[in-house]
């Protein structure tokens, strides 16, 4: 690892980001492995929030999937990119300013990770987005309306 790296691992451990990734990752009953550049991946995450492919919080990258997830260069240096943000950003934080994004970008392309900053700035398409463009906010509205109503009712 380089001196960078280092720096990343112990700012994160420092800003407690790290520690809530793995305290996470255990109440998910994930199987912590060691990954490149420092980080930690916690595979096996079973806990059904956040719906997504893969989620970092500090050094530690969280999955529903098996190990071989990360096989995927791309999706293990948008991963890393995330934990960089944990570290600029003093770490937790990042949640929070995160969700932001995520209700900004939701808002102007009706897509979560389109126009969230900490999602471009990871690179879209190595995370596997894809960028959709802006549109009017009445158009949004309709789609998650649209989407409620089309989902099926219980038993």
């Amino acid at each position: 690892m380089t001196s960078w790296l280092w720096v990343k691992l112990v700012g994160n451990l420092l800003n407690l980001s790290t520690a809530t990734g793995l305290l996470v990752g255990l109440l998910g009953r994930a199987r912590f492995s060691r990954g490149p550049r420092g980080l930690v991946f916690a595979n096996g995450y079973r806990i059904r929030f956040p719906v997504a492919g893969a989620f970092t919080i500090g050094n530690v990258v969280l999955s529903k999937h098996d190990r071989s997830y990360f096989d995927n260069p791309a999706l293990v240096r948008h991963e890393e990119r995330h934990s960089w943000q944990y570290f600029w950003l003093i770490g937790l934080p990042m949640l929070p300013l995160y969700v932001v994004g995520v209700v900004m970008s939701f808002l102007l392309t009706g897509d979560p990770a389109s126009r969230n900053p900490f999602e471009r700035l990871a690179d879209l398409s190595d995370g596997g987005y894809r960028e959709r463009p802006i549109q009017p906010i009445g158009k949004t509205v309709t789609q998650a309306f649209s989407g409620l109503r089309s989902r099926p009712k219980g038993p």
